[in-house]
């Protein structure tokens, strides 16, 4: 496995993986690996034959309120554990050679990135379609992996790669969680044993709604307030929303279309976030 800081090295590693027509899978992540990352990593070598793991906390992402300073890094016990799963290059820039000195360009992401998540976190999207716009440059992937879990994001992605004529392939994994359904998060680890406890209500809840709606439940409202009723114990609920899976605007009853149901809470001082998909049958 080699550890690359540079675009330029990058480019001159993947060079010869180019030269002999082999397919480049990417997995974009911000570091402190979980088990939600090496699941889009296995998912990678099997589809290709190189596989890039970038590590990049990005700052344009985060709010001036939010957890930048204090996002957890650990880039020895990532690079082991990209090493272990068989990746290729980890590509770890830092943050001048992702932003060089006067840079000024963005990418500006449109509706999809306005609800849910874009409704509590003003330029978030904006920093995500932006580094990721830049990495997949820098890396030119043939194949790019995201998690369920950011299932917005994932939306902002595919969009952004359809709208920019971005030749790369788009794949969602669904979203690894702990043994207690709690979805596994790098900011998981903020959560004290009690929060932790508290936690696992967000994961009830959805599957709780989703139950229902296996058994025939579709009116959205309902769906809703039976997925809301188990969220007593989260300190603060920033959003529960059942949106269609495509325009992320709410769903209407009866639910006919595939649908998300997408929560953002607080526990303690952690904002967690998480869904699940619903597909009706034809």
């Amino acid at each position: 496995m080699q550890t690359i800081m540079t675009v330029a090295e990058l480019r001159r590693a993947l060079a010869e993986a180019r030269r002999a027509d082999k397919r480049v899978g990417f997995v974009p992540t911000m570091g402190y690996l979980h088990d939600g990352h090496l699941a889009l990593i296995d998912a990678s070598r099997a589809q290709c034959d190189v596989t890039v793991v970038s590590i990049f906390v990005n700052p344009t992402q985060f709010g001036p309120s939010e957890d930048l300073s204090t996002y957890p890094r650990d880039f020895q016990r990532d690079e082991k554990l990209c090493r272990d799963a068989g990746v290729a290059i980890v590509f770890a820039p830092g943050a001048e050679e992702i932003y060089p000195a006067q840079f000024e360009t963005f990418v500006e992401p449109g509706e999809l990135a306005k609800p849910l998540c874009g409704a509590f976190r003003p330029g978030h999207f904006r920093g995500v379609a932006t580094v990721v716009s830049k990495l997949f440059n820098m890396v030119q992937p043939d194949v790019a992996f995201f998690g369920q879990k950011d299932f917005q994001q994932c939306a902002v992605v595919r969009r952004m790669a359809i709208d920019l004529n971005l030749p790369i392939e788009i794949v969602t994994v669904p979203t690894v969680r702990e043994a207690d359904r709690l979805a596994m998060s790098s900011r998981n680890r903020y959560l004290n044993e009690e929060d932790r406890g508290r936690a696992l209500a967000i994961s009830r809840a959805l599957f709780g709604a989703a139950e229902e709606f296996r058994l025939g439940e579709r009116n959205v409202d309902k769906l809703i307030a039976i997925a809301k009723t188990a969220l007593e114990t989260v300190d603060r609920l920033q959003y529960l929303e059942l949106v269609d899976g495509d325009t992320l605007k709410p769903a209407v009853s009866p639910l006919h279309r595939p649908a998300a149901l997408c929560v953002a809470a607080y526990v303690g001082s952690t904002r967690l976030i998480d869904n699940v998909i619903l597909q009706p049958t034809p």
